[in-house]
């Protein structure tokens, strides 16, 4: 107890990073967002699911996944219309990592969506699974 008192800053410092880390991993569960992994996403796309990239215009420039159409995150609410009408069908979301996704998700939920998936660690787990990337 007397550690616990002395360094207390430290403490509180290692229970919020550990909560963080936690939440990393349990957030999307909790929250009701389902995630595929690429090679489950790879089937999706095979069976025309839409591949959604949320990132900005210059990370999308850079490369994406073929076919995949490109609405950033802060843009999505604008244009749910022109997604419309994949609103049954399957939809795999991703942007870098896996968080700005999610909450796309979560937005795409909000709007009736039923098969929207985040794409666990994103792009940069698709590039790690030497899956095809393009700039056109």
């Amino acid at each position: 107890m007397e550690f616990v008192h002395n360094n207390l800053l430290l403490v509180i410092t290692a229970v919020a990073s550990g909560t963080m880390l936690l939440w990393s991993f349990f957030g999307n569960r909790v929250s009701g967002i389902t995630e595929v992994n690429t090679l489950e996403a790879t089937r999706l796309m095979n069976d025309d699911a839409l591949m959604l990239d949320v990132r900005e215009d210059n990370e999308w420039a850079v490369g994406h996944i073929p076919n995949a159409r490109h609405i950033r995150l802060g843009e999505l609410s604008n244009q749910i219309t022109a997604i419309e009408k994949f609103k049954d069908k399957p939809i795999v979301v991703y942007c870098r990592s896996g968080n700005r996704s999610a909450r796309a998700c979560a937005m795409l939920k909000k709007s009736g969506f039923s098969n929207a998936s985040n794409l666990a660690g994103g792009i940069t787990a698709w590039e790690q699974a030497s899956l095809p990337i393009t700039q056109k």
